[in-house]
This record gives C-alpha cells, structure tokens and sequence, in this order.
C-alpha cells in the first residue's frame, strides 16, 4: 500500500489515522481520545473507525456482559477476558496473552525496541501510549481533576487509579493467596513472589531482580552517585524515595496503620514486614535447612551463616560483616555517635532496637514469654538466650580451641583472650579492656557511682557480683 496517497482527517480533533496507530486507539468509547498524536491514514474506512470514538457510537455489544464497543475487534479482544483464553504466546518465554497487541509491546521486553520516540527531548518508549503521557508533561497539560481532593492528572487513567486511594477499592486479585490490590502493576510484581520470577537482571553483577525501579537502585549501588540530600542532616541517598522516606524520621510523620493494632509506620514496606507478626507468615525460606523468615533480608543474613560470606567491611579496622546494618551498628563504635533518644529520659543509644528495648523498662512492658518456665522478657534476644538454660543449647563454637558457648556475646568475649584484643577505652585514664561490660564496671571507680542495692539493709555496691557476695552474709 502506498502511504503517500491521500491523507484523511478527523473533523473533531484533527487527527490523521493508518492501521498501525488505529489499532492501538481501537478502545471502548468511554475513554480518552489522544488529540495530539496526528497519526496519518491512506484508507479512509480506518478513519471512519476512529470517528466511533468521538459519535459514540458502539454498535459491538458482548453477550456475556452486554458491555459495548465501537469496534468489533475491541469485543473480540474482550471476549477472551471473559473466557480467559490466551491464544497468543511469546516465543522467547512462552508467556501467554489474550490478544495480540498485548504480545507485541510484551516483545519489545526481549529486544529492548523503543520506537516512539519524544519529538522535544528525544526519550524514546516502547509503547506509543507512554510516549503520549510523556508529551503532556512537555506541555504541562493536566486536564483530569479528582472530585474529592481536586488533584489534576494529565490521563483519565491515572484519575481513575487516583480514585482508588479514595474509596479503597481493590479489584485485582492473587489466584494463589487471594491477596487483594487496587493496582494491577502491583498484583503483577505481587505474583512474582509466587513464581520467583525475577525478570531485571543487572549487567555489571548480574544480580536479578522482580522489580525495575529495584534494579535502577541497586545500579547507583556501583556508581555510588547519592544526589538526592536531606536539608536537616545532610544525609545523602541514590533515589528520591529513600529520602522522602528518611525525612519522615524527623518530622516524625507516620502515614501507614496497621488495620490490627493500629501501631503507625513511616513507610509502608515497613507495616507489611509488622503485619506479618499478626499472621505469623514467613514467605521465605532457606534452601539449605529450609528456616522460614518473615523478612527477605533476614533471609539472605542467614544463608551468609552457611556460605560464611562477609561482604561488608569496617573503612577504619577492616573488621568484616554479612550484614550492612552490622557494619554500620559497628561503625558507631568508632564515631561515638548515638542517634537514637529516649523520650522519657532522654538517654541516647547507637542502635534503634537497644532504644526500643530500653523504653519497655518505663513500660515494663515484657512481650517475650518462655514456653517452658512463663519467665517474661522485654527482648526477644533476652528470651533465646534464657531458653538455652532450659536446652543447654551451645550453638556458637571456637575457631581455635573449639569451645561452645550459648552466645555469642560470650564468644565474641572469649575469643578476644586469643587475640588479646582490648577494643573498649577508659575516657578517664585510658585504661583499656576486652568486654565493655569491664569497662562499665571500671567506670564507676572514677565517678564513684553504686548502682546495685542490698534490699535487706540497702547497702549499695558498685557491681553486681559484689552485692550477690554480700547477700550471703545475710542468708548465712
């Protein structure tokens, strides 16, 4: 066919047609026609078609759910939502679609084509619809306005999808676990979890990923460029999310509720990971000794403890860590710094949990119980640890001479006796010791302080162990 022959235009919004753009405008009247795409036509009976969308007309109904169309290529496409038949397969990952449009703009997944491309900035796309979203924020154009907050959107669309936050309305639904969601991108990358699907592969490490913008993250990871910075502590992050999720912490908003205990959350991963403590769900396991975690983080600190992997080094000792927060949780150690306060008595700590664990001693709150004696906690480490008195339970070995201990504080401690390490420092006289609970100890020499009491006759002492010596002068 000869696309130089005569052209045909729309008298309603000047815009010219072929088959290639008709078949992607083929849709039900309701919605949006795209005004600025002047598309060009040689055949004047497609132009015809697209003047359906602005008559109204739709003379195509569907028998099932007598919803109605102005093309009867559109109901035939829609039929196949109704019978859940996909005829049409990709040939690289057999994955199956219920009509062909679907499986050409899935294609351009493989070879990467973008053909639309942006006359005024030249971003190029692979779906023409994107293009035309993208053109509007070139021209500003927002024409879509939400009743109920009056938000404006440049795409009925992305109105429509808007509402949803509004009415709470969740029409897509998990065939496996029947999770419900209001957004059908979310119930796709939701599905991944199921299938372990991970289509994103980065080409510097390979790492895979079942989400893009985690893979556009993790990208900045090798460039190690933070442009995005936090006007209050000049903290710096790779993506714009990050920090507006960070600058919660200091205006202490806490947008995200749990719909159980009503408990507030800055980001909303963050009340996902809390709300799994209501269902006891544990989605991740190891492939080694199959242990379920909660969280996919955990998940991957624990396989380290097979693989004995230490990919986190300290930039001061070099000492090594499985885990990032271990290193920076360490890395304190060196700055003194203790980011984290009491509200109550403003004591200041270096990791958030010692901070959540050290409020419940105002509270008294112990939510930690042993199965066996009922004995409460307020830490849940506090309970493992109390719990292998009952087991006698030595999991934490030795290197170098093989002795077990039930923790691993006691190892850490034990082994500085083969090092002769003495990591804690006396502010005071510089005297140096291999646990800081010496170190504590040593302290009060100097400020004189005696914290423990005898409750038969109150007399104080500056040490644990001396008020046990001295309780046995009164039990004789």
């Amino acid at each position: 066919m000869n696309m130089n022959s005569t052209k045909f235009f729309c008298n309603l919004c000047a815009e010219e047609s072929h088959s290639d753009g008709i078949a992607q405008t083929q849709i039900a009247a309701d919605q949006q026609c795209f005004i600025t795409c002047k598309i060009e036509s040689s055949e004047k009976t497609l132009l015809n078609k697209h003047f359906h969308c602005h008559t109204k007309l739709m003379p195509n109904s569907c028998y099932i759910c007598q919803k109605e169309f102005s093309h009867k290529c559109s109901l035939n496409v829609h039929y196949h939502t109704n019978t859940n038949e996909k005829p049409y397969s990709c040939e690289v990952c057999h994955k199956v679609f219920s009509n062909k449009y679907n499986l050409y703009r899935h294609y351009r997944t493989h070879t990467n084509a973008k053909p639309y491309s942006c006359d005024v900035c030249h971003k190029a796309f692979s779906e023409k619809y994107n293009l035309y979203q993208h053109c509007r924020t070139h021209a500003n154009e927002k024409s879509f306005s939400c009743d109920v907050c009056h938000k404006e959107f440049s795409h009925k669309n992305s109105l429509n999808v808007h509402y949803r936050t509004h009415t709470n309305e969740k029409p897509y639904s998990c065939d496996v676990c029947h999770k419900e969601f209001s957004y059908k991108h979310s119930l796709n990358i939701h599905y991944r979890t199921h299938t372990n699907e991970k289509p994103y592969s980065c080409d510097v490490c390979h790492r895979e990923f079942s989400v893009k913008h985690l893979l556009n993250r993790h990208y900045q990871s090798h460039t190690n460029i933070k442009p995005y910075s936090c006007e209050v502590c000049q903290k710096e992050y790779s993506d714009k999310v990050s920090l507006k999720r960070h600058y919660r912490i200091h205006t202490n908003e806490k947008p995200f509720s749990c719909d159980v205990c009503h408990k507030n959350f800055y980001a909303k991963d963050k009340l996902s990971l809390h709300y799994r403590t209501h269902t006891n769900e544990k989605p991740f396991s190891c492939d080694v000794c199959h242990k379920n975690f909660s969280k996919k983080n955990s998940l991957y600190r624990h396989c380290r403890t097979h693989t004995n992997e230490k990919p986190y080094s300290c930039d001061v000792c070099q000492k090594r860590f499985s885990d990032k927060e271990y290193l920076n949780r360490h890395f304190r150690t060196h700055t003194k710094e203790k980011p984290f306060s009491c509200d109550v008595c403003h004591k200041n700590f270096s990791k958030k949990h010692s901070l959540y664990v050290h409020c419940r001693t105002h509270t008294n709150e112990k939510p930690y119980s042993c199965d066996v004696c009922q004995k409460r906690f307020s830490d849940k480490a506090h309970l493992n640890r109390h719990f292998r008195t009952h087991t006698n339970e030595k999991p934490f070995s030795c290197d170098v001479c093989h002795k077990n201990f039930s923790q691993k504080y006691s190892l850490n401690r034990h082994c500085r006796t083969h090092t002769n390490e003495k990591p804690y420092s006396c502010d005071v006289c510089q005297k140096r010791f291999s646990d800081k609970a010496h170190l504590n100890r040593h302290y009060r020499t100097h400020t004189n302080e005696k914290p423990y009491s005898c409750d038969v006759c109150q007399k104080r002492f500056s040490d644990k162990d001396n008020l046990n010596r001295h309780y046995r002068s009164h039990t004789n």
